[in-house]
């Protein structure tokens, strides 16, 4: 059986946003319960319920080990943990910045493609992971593996740079490895953990088709949500992310993919849909979709 834990949900920034005063922030800073906060993107998950694989280490992944019970460490010696390898589907900094809480001399395996591994190579702070602790593995798309008794097929989906690698004013989409999407099955059940695609194409239809579980990017509702509300001047298609709704969308794409249960993950602090009563909630939970909250738990 696959054991799923979401462990953060929300995009960039979390939600609240530390510097959002906008509706659904605000309502999230006030601790009402239609607006339930939530960290920044990362998944746990298990064969066993013992080890543990993190796709992504979020900044915020202190917090998320201390509020989920099963990547406690066990009292049978002073140091140790039930997370024995993390995955990174990328290089931007909500997936990469956690890493630097994992540098207290605890054996684990870190596994990247070429592109993420040389941004980690080209920064010396990630020197502080000490590679006598932490073995970075090169993963090949499409070359399936095991680890921890999960079978692991990673693969590029349209994305684009990290942001802070940007050198042009408009990065073009691209499907070599900048982005990555997982499939993880265990025990027969099968998880795709999809959080940044720019596009859906022919051939990612065809690898979701039959799936029992997506999680999906989630980033923004609509294409120009950030700039009608003047919370920054780019599309979510500029950023590399697909939005949920309008045309070309997530939405449109996945109405005659056949999924058994589809979620949405990294949404922006800007998306109405994170809000449980809103009607943009509503139209998603209409057409079959779920919006992930930090502790989601899913077994498959």
């Amino acid at each position: 059986m696959l054991r799923a834990i979401v462990l953060g949900a929300a995009a960039g920034g979390g939600f609240p946003q530390w510097n959002s005063a906008g509706d659904g922030c605000m309502r999230a800073r006030a601790g009402e319960p239609l607006a339930a906060p939530r960290t920044q993107a990362s998944l746990a998950v298990s064969a066993d319920g013992e080890r543990w694989l993190l796709i992504n280490a979020s900044p915020d992944l202190r917090q998320q080990i201390a509020a989920t019970p099963a990547l406690h460490p066990r009292p049978a010696s002073l140091r140790n943990s039930p997370i024995g390898a993390v995955l990174l589907t990328g290089a931007e900094v909500d997936a990469i910045a956690g890493l630097l809480h994992l540098r207290e001399r605890q054996d684990l395996v870190l596994f990247a493609a070429q592109p993420t591994l040389a941004v980690l190579d080209a920064n010396p702070i990630f020197r502080a992971l000490n590679p006598a602790h932490v073995h970075r593995r090169t993963i090949g798309f499409d070359s399936a593996f095991e680890t921890l008794g999960i079978d692991v097929t990673v693969y590029a989906v349209p994305g684009k740079v990290p942001l802070f690698a940007e050198d042009t004013a408009t990065p073009e989409v691209a499907e070599d490895g900048e982005a990555a999407g997982v499939r993880l099955s265990a025990g027969g059940g099968t998880l795709h953990y999809i959080p940044g695609c720019a596009v859906m194409t022919d051939a990612l239809r065809a690898r979701l088709a039959g799936a029992d579980c997506v999680m999906f990017d989630g980033t923004l509702f609509i294409d120009d949500e950030m700039i009608r509300l003047g919370a920054g001047p780019k599309t979510g298609r500029r950023m590399g992310h697909m939005p949920m709704t309008g045309p070309g969308s997530t939405l449109e794409a996945f109405a005659e993919i056949p999924v058994a249960r589809r979620i949405f993950v990294h949404v922006n602090n800007t998306n109405p849909a994170l809000l449980a009563d809103s009607p943009e909630r509503a139209h998603l939970n209409a057409a079959g979709w779920e919006v992930a909250e930090d502790g989601m738990e899913i077994r498959l």
